[in-house]
């Protein structure tokens, strides 16, 4: 079909007359100073088992920003590849235009692509481009749309709070959040922030209790250092980890024995090891049952 994509590419990699011997996969995730989008690694995971698929040897150059001492184009040897190909973003500016220079002893081509400008050097350095738009030929899907994905995690809601300066001395919200958060990087979830403040002139924030409840129920988890964060979660059904900022103990700990909430860990208790094991016991069976016994219907 002249809508496929991965089709179109490996036909152009093998006009020649033969396959790359081996090909260096790249886009806007490969640039220093580029981005990864959920898009772009869709596209280079799509293109990545197309490739394998039809037995062409290939690596992937990472930005290093994004994934430290991982291949990247400065560290790529132009001479141990014979093709190049772009996937994916638009095919404009000096980056994309560096690459023609950095790898020009080989043979570049671009799939799933936005042509903005078909003049741009960017664009003319390709030998070929399997664009998406941008061309004359019919438009063509999204590498991204037909990509394959592993397992999905869950969708953490992460509602922290920062205040609470009437605790004075005792506060640890400080400390408490960088934990959480540090612990969360590590975490295979989409973390969502979610802020109990409401308002009616910030699209950010939710304008009514019943729209922050609404966001609230659709989380697997709700990770937090507020009461409320605790109760709304409850409520909803959602196993909660609540995290008191508070040396010694505040409402947090409070709310969660009045509802008799196990998933508690006290300021000075908090570790990587405590967070995993809640982590685990909220996403289980227990977990979820546990919290839909709370909820209010």
């Amino acid at each position: 079909m002249h809508h496929d994509v991965p089709a179109a590419v490996l036909r152009a990699l093998k006009a020649p007359g033969r396959p790359p011997a081996r090909l260096l996969l790249t886009g806007w995730f490969s640039f220093r100073d580029g981005e990864a989008t959920a898009g772009d690694l869709l596209a280079q995971q799509h293109m990545s088992a197309e490739l394998a698929r039809a037995g062409i040897p290939h690596d992937t150059a990472w930005s290093p920003g994004f994934r430290p001492g991982a291949l990247s184009l400065e560290t790529a040897d132009p001479g141990a590849y014979d093709t190049l190909l772009f996937v994916c973003g638009p095919v404009h500016g000096r980056q994309v235009a560096d690459l023609h220079v950095r790898f020009r002893s080989l043979r570049r081509l671009a799939a799933g692509v936005s042509v903005v400008d078909p003049a741009h050097p960017a664009a003319t350095g390709f030998h070929a481009v399997v664009a998406r738009d941008g061309t004359r030929a019919p438009a063509r899907r999204d590498l991204a749309a037909g990509a394959p994905v592993g397992p999905v995690p869950p969708v953490a809601g992460v509602v922290l709070s920062a205040g609470q300066g009437e605790y004075g001395s005792r506060r640890r919200h400080t400390e408490v959040n960088e934990r959480i958060t540090g612990w969360l990087a590590g975490k295979d979830c989409a973390p969502v922030p979610a802020e109990t403040r409401l308002a009616t002139d910030d699209w950010r924030l939710c304008a009514t209790a019943e729209q922050f409840l609404a966001l609230v129920a659709r989380f697997d988890v709700v990770v937090t250092t507020r009461l409320h964060g605790l109760v709304l979660g409850l409520r909803t059904g959602t196993p909660v980890i609540a995290v008191d900022p508070v040396a010694g103990g505040a409402k947090v700990s409070a709310q969660a024995r009045a509802a008799g909430w196990p998933a508690l860990v006290a300021a000075e208790a908090l570790s990587a090891r405590m967070l995993d094991h809640w982590w685990e016991w909220a996403l289980s069976g227990a977990g979820r049952s546990a919290a839909a016994r709370h909820s209010i219907r």
